[in-house]
């Protein structure tokens, strides 16, 4: 397997979806490259206080390291003790207008090498990260070297074998909902899935309901969408191109849900709403969610794991909206297990 290529997608995938962000909202991101001590990197791209989009944070990172995180060892205990090495692209943008939902998107990929060898790539990009020369190209070669071989003798145990796999998916956190809009979203992800099986869509759809569930609260964090780990039972290629097909069919499901609703008019009370609905949304990150445990057990860096977090949040004691109101729809019309598509079953 060459995982060059999978480093490659990941930072044009950034790239291209920053750009189309940028000519949506008129106003740049701010791109941080970091580098991290344990070994790896990344480049963190923040837009705040935009003219659509209050915070929106996409975040590239490539990081190693020579033991697995509790987040991960416990899925994986064939894994604990390994060098790692994990590649990834992680969004959320949380936009300025109620009536346009919030989105979360990742893909990324996770490589645990075989016990038999040494991950060396980690002691040298840190020399390589001291020096600060060219340090975005000597993480590709160290990568290149490190995975462009995958570990297959034939008589190999598992111990000799690497164990790699795929993960991502997305999902939309409306706060005033609307069907076009989410049979808009579901169908776009289902279009890309069935080029591989007309049955990873239901199944992925349904690990999403399952994954965005705040048992706290006992209400789903969206409407919900894709989601997968662990992903490697087509093989490296043709996982591959699965992760691409998800990667890519982002901006077809949310960019025309922006530009429908980003320009409705909107009040303090619908403000006020956001903020309390986003609340959810920090409560399930800071819980619940993986990639944020993964990313602090592992020492990775606070500001881009938290990239995710609204700029403003508000919480009420027992808070419950008035029935009959457009808030009590989002929770009685929307928060609730549904076949979006069926909406419109002959599109």
């Amino acid at each position: 397997m060459n995982t060059q290529d999978v480093l490659n997608y990941l930072q044009n995938l950034q790239a291209k979806i920053v750009e189309a962000i940028e000519l949506v909202d008129g106003k740049r991101f701010l791109q941080d490259s970091w580098q991290r001590p344990e070994g790896g990197g990344g480049n963190s791209c923040m837009l705040e206080d935009g003219n659509v989009f209050e915070r929106a944070g996409i975040g590239f990172s490539h990081v190693l390291g020579t033991k697995l995180p509790p987040a991960a060892s416990i899925a994986h205990p064939e894994a604990a003790g390994r060098h790692w090495e994990a590649m990834g692209v992680s969004l959320v943008f949380h936009p300025r207008n109620p009536y346009v939902p919030t989105v979360h998107m990742n893909v990324r990929f996770f490589v645990a090498k075989a016990a038999n060898k040494k991950n060396e790539t980690t002691s040298q990009h840190l020399g390589a990260s001291q020096s600060g020369e060219n340090e975005s190209t000597q993480t590709a070669e160290l990568v290149r070297q490190a995975f462009e071989s995958e570990a297959n003798t034939g008589t190999a145990s598992k111990d000799d074998e690497d164990i790699w796999w795929f993960g991502g998916g997305m999902d939309l956190t409306p706060y005033y909902g609307f069907e076009e809009d989410a049979e808009h979203f579901h169908r776009t992800n289902k279009v890309a899935l069935d080029a591989f099986d007309t049955s990873y869509y239901p199944k992925l759809k349904k690990e999403c309901d399952e994954y965005f569930y705040l048992k706290h609260r006992k209400e789903p964090r969206g409407i919900g969408g894709i989601f997968y780990d662990d992903f490697n039972e087509l093989g490296f290629e043709r996982c591959f191109d699965f992760h691409r097909a998800v990667g890519d069919a982002f901006l077809q499901a949310y960019l025309p849900i922006v530009q429908r609703r980003k320009d409705t008019p909107y009040g303090e009370r619908e403000r006020d709403f956001q903020a309390y609905r986003r609340g959810r949304y920090v409560e399930f990150n800071l819980i619940y969610d993986r990639g944020t445990i993964f990313g602090l057990q592992s020492n990775g860096r606070t500001e881009s794991i938290l990239l995710s977090m609204p700029p403003i949040v508000k919480w009420r004691y027992d808070w419950k909206p008035e029935a009959g109101s457009p808030e009590a729809k989002l929770y009685t019309d929307f928060l609730v297990e549904k076949d979006w598509l069926q909406l419109n079953p002959n599109k």
